[in-house]
């Protein structure tokens, strides 16, 4: 993964209703019913943040029966978490402008 990578997944989650969906979903897998429960908001809305949020790869979803399941992607947690130590890169030393003189 490389900062243009990281830079898309900020962009993912600079959305109050996405970073709060990704808080809700820390504490397991959620169906879309239960995440709408949470939020003054249309089905169709959260359909389109849950897609940013899958189409990331920050979040996983599993189809059951007519519900879906979301799950957050750990890897792509990690890697934004990574991001902010000081102590190891956020990508892959040659493939990222923030390796370069």
């Amino acid at each position: 993964m490389n900062c243009k990578d990281g830079a898309y997944l900020f962009k993912v989650l600079s959305d109050e209703t996405r970073l709060s969906i990704v808080e809700m979903l820390k504490q397991g897998t959620m169906c879309a019913c239960k995440l709408l429960e949470d939020f003054d908001i249309t089905q169709p809305t959260l359909s389109y943040h849950m897609k940013m949020l899958v189409d990331s790869g920050l979040v996983s979803c599993e189809k059951n029966g007519i519900w879906n399941n979301y799950t957050l992607n750990k890897d792509k947690l990690e890697f934004l978490s990574k991001f902010f130590d000081i102590n190891k890169s956020c990508c892959e030393k040659n493939n990222c402008n923030c390796h370069k003189k």
